[in-house]
């Protein structure tokens, strides 16, 4: 089964990172994302590989998330412990198998029905 995203657009697969809802209780989306957070995310381009959605100069908390910029700097003026975390995969199509192959289950109820109807008959 082939994925693509709405309207030819890019899908964007939330890493850990992200966390797994937004405001609300909503499916995480990059939107609710800058919503709940309040940074804003950068695109990253990778010929080779999937592309990524990243917030640039941001601290992890305890739980693996992008933390609110503050905290401690260095004598340089540089947030210690800041980095840039990859937020979002982003994929233009993604092939998945298919989960449920009702061809195949048709075949064998159709396989197990003469046996069924004779068995019902036979009493």
């Amino acid at each position: 089964m082939l994925i693509r995203g709405k309207d030819g657009l890019w899908l964007a697969i939330p890493l850990p990172a992200a966390g797994i809802t937004g405001l609300g209780r909503q499916r995480i989306t990059p939107w609710r994302w800058e919503q709940r957070t309040g940074m804003r995310l950068r695109f990253v381009y990778r010929r080779n590989g999937p592309s990524l959605l990243v917030v640039d100069d941001v601290p992890l908390n305890s739980r693996g998330l992008a933390a609110a910029k503050g905290g401690r700097r260095r004598r340089d003026g540089i947030l210690t412990g800041a980095q840039t975390v990859p937020e979002f995969l982003r994929l233009r199509q993604v092939k998945m198998p298919k989960k449920l192959d009702l061809d195949r289950l048709a075949r064998e109820a159709t396989a197990r029905l003469p046996g069924a109807i004779l068995g019902a008959w036979k009493g």
